[in-house]
């Protein structure tokens, strides 16, 4: 029997609903390959119990990087402070501490599965995906090279908003990071807006969630992200979005790839939404 694939949302630390979540899977396939759309940690409750747990997995499992996961690299290696809502310090005092940072320093930052994309976030509307791919390669590269220090350190900040080939540098990694780890909602020339957070529905005229972009070159190709918990499941014949918010509250989220089967596992650690 071949080996199907189940894609799951922003897990980000919620040990327990994703260890429930793989027994549910477990009990229907149980020889699933188990990829994840990045965030793997932070916010919740145990991201150190759930990094090891995905890490064990071998290679059953695979995960995109999230922008938590690159904010651990970048606390790791100094570049920046904690946030006062951030549940790393596990990770971060834990006697495996250099194997998981390597670990994740490792992962892709996109995912090709047949005429499927897996990216944390979004990708440019001129990104076709192939130049997606190239893209993400040009990041894993300095990510896994003893220059990935300088990466993080500089990966912060919002411009440039809009692709160009042109681009070079520290802004050329910052605009491939923010696409495919940060975007929500473009403008109608495909430049990043990084202020609204909301819901598709609530955004102003002059906004446009990534995904809905006409001109977006990767329409021949199902789409799948997560990031968005205020958007949350979104199911299209080219597209899938998979945060449902489980750190809030919501719930985690898987999705079979081959017949777009559900299956979910709700939050009970009673976190407030933000």
């Amino acid at each position: 029997m071949s080996t199907t694939t189940i894609v799951i949302g922003d897990v980000q630390g919620c040990y327990d609903q994703l260890v429930e979540l793989i027994a549910k899977i477990d009990h229907i396939d149980p020889q699933a390959r188990l990829l994840f759309a990045g965030d793997l940690i932070n916010r919740g409750p145990n991201s150190l119990a759930t990094l090891r747990l995905i890490k064990s997995l071998g290679t059953r499992a695979e995960s995109v990087l999230g922008n938590h996961d690159l904010h651990l690299l970048a606390v790791a290696c100094g570049a920046r402070s904690l946030h006062r809502s951030d549940t790393l310090s596990d990770i971060l005092e834990a006697d495996d501490r250099e194997e998981l940072l390597h670990w994740i320093r490792h992962r892709p930052m996109a995912l090709e599965m047949e005429n499927h994309l897996l990216v944390h976030a979004g990708v440019f509307a001129s990104w076709d995906k192939t130049k997606t791919l190239q893209l993400a390669q040009e990041i894993e590269t300095e990510l896994r090279s003893d220059r990935w220090q300088d990466l993080v350190r500089n990966m912060y900040g919002n411009t440039p908003t809009l692709w160009h080939d042109q681009l070079q540098g520290t802004e050329r990694q910052r605009c491939i990071i923010n696409a495919l780890t940060r975007m929500r909602f473009c403008h109608a020339d495909g430049s990043m807006d990084f202020a609204l957070k909301e819901g598709a529905e609530k955004a102003p005229n002059h906004l446009t969630p990534w995904f809905d972009l006409s001109n977006r070159r990767s329409q021949d190709c199902t789409l799948i992200f997560g990031h968005w918990s205020s958007l949350g499941l979104v199911l299209r014949d080219n597209l899938i979005s998979l945060d449902t918010g489980c750190v809030w509250g919501g719930q985690l989220t898987a999705v079979r790839l081959e017949d777009r089967l559900v299956l979910q596992c709700a939050n009970r650690n009673g976190l407030p939404i933000e």
